[in-house]
């Protein structure tokens, strides 16, 4: 009993010391109720260019070239507390909405990777019971709302009812859709949604033909109900983004769905 315990103190006192427990961190900041707009007045043009500097046509990022910059480091965070002062509780439109969250999404995750860079993987940094998980504890201001990106992706943006949100919000990792390297924008939110959901199911690790079957990515395996009650809806919902062999296997009907393992290592260049 008394080895338990001195066990136990040890763990105890080794959890308390461990420098990689932090608590919450803020991205962005509070702006006073007089200077906060409506989502619709939010201008994106400062994420882009970083994004066209740092990302390839692959949704690999340069992260040890922006760690390296202090202006551009700069400039993210300016650009988050630019994005603060938009408040989703005045009017705005559904495109705009969309595309303020999934510009704020990607860049809170880009802002998390470069504070703990170097790193392998964002699973490095999502404790489960004790420390700072990435998704829970980086907390995001929008006007008077305090969020995670956890509640981004399930609170906010999985509630407005646009499923292929999925192929355009990225957690920092390969088996993600690819960081598309231009910010999210009102005036072309479709035609970036419908390029990148397309982009999603041609490229190997997302989508493979196997015999009379279809290998997916876990992302459909996760959210599927987002597409349809049942897996014939949700395949049917998204086989229109398929390329046309994997579109053909699904019309010949009676084909079979496996799921492929996700890789989480770091969608570094």
């Amino acid at each position: 009993m008394i080895k338990k315990i001195a066990m136990l103190i040890s763990v105890i006192a080794t959890v308390a010391l461990t420098p990689a427990i932090r608590a919450e961190e803020n991205a962005g900041r509070q702006w006073p109720a007089d200077q906060q707009v409506s989502i619709d007045q939010i201008d994106h043009a400062v994420f882009d260019q970083l994004l066209r500097k740092y990302v390839d046509v692959n949704g690999r990022v340069n992260y040890r070239a922006w760690h390296q910059s202090q202006s551009d480091r700069g400039q993210l965070t300016s650009y988050l507390e630019m994005l603060s002062c938009g408040n989703p509780e005045i009017p705005a439109s559904r495109p705009a909405k969309l595309a303020y969250w999934i510009n704020a999404y990607n860049a809170v995750t880009i802002e998390g990777i470069l504070r703990v860079y170097p790193t392998t993987s964002i699973r490095n940094h999502t404790a489960k019971l004790v420390g700072y998980n990435i998704w829970k504890n980086l907390i995001f201001t929008a006007g008077n709302q305090r969020v995670s990106l956890e509640d981004i992706e399930h609170k906010i943006l999985r509630k407005m009812g646009e499923p292929r949100i999925h192929f355009a919000i990225v957690c920092a990792s390969i088996g993600c859709p690819r960081l598309l390297n231009e910010a999210y924008v009102p005036n072309r939110l479709e035609q970036q949604l419908v390029t990148n959901t397309q982009d999603f199911f041609n490229r190997q690790q997302n989508l493979q033909i196997v015999n009379n079957g279809l290998n997916l990515s876990q992302i459909i395996s996760w959210f599927g109900s987002d597409f349809g009650s049942t897996q014939q809806q949700q395949i049917q919902v998204l086989s229109r983004y398929f390329p046309p062999q994997a579109q053909a296997v699904v019309g010949r009907g009676n084909y079979s769905i496996n799921f492929l393992d996700y890789d989480w290592d770091l969608n570094t260049q």
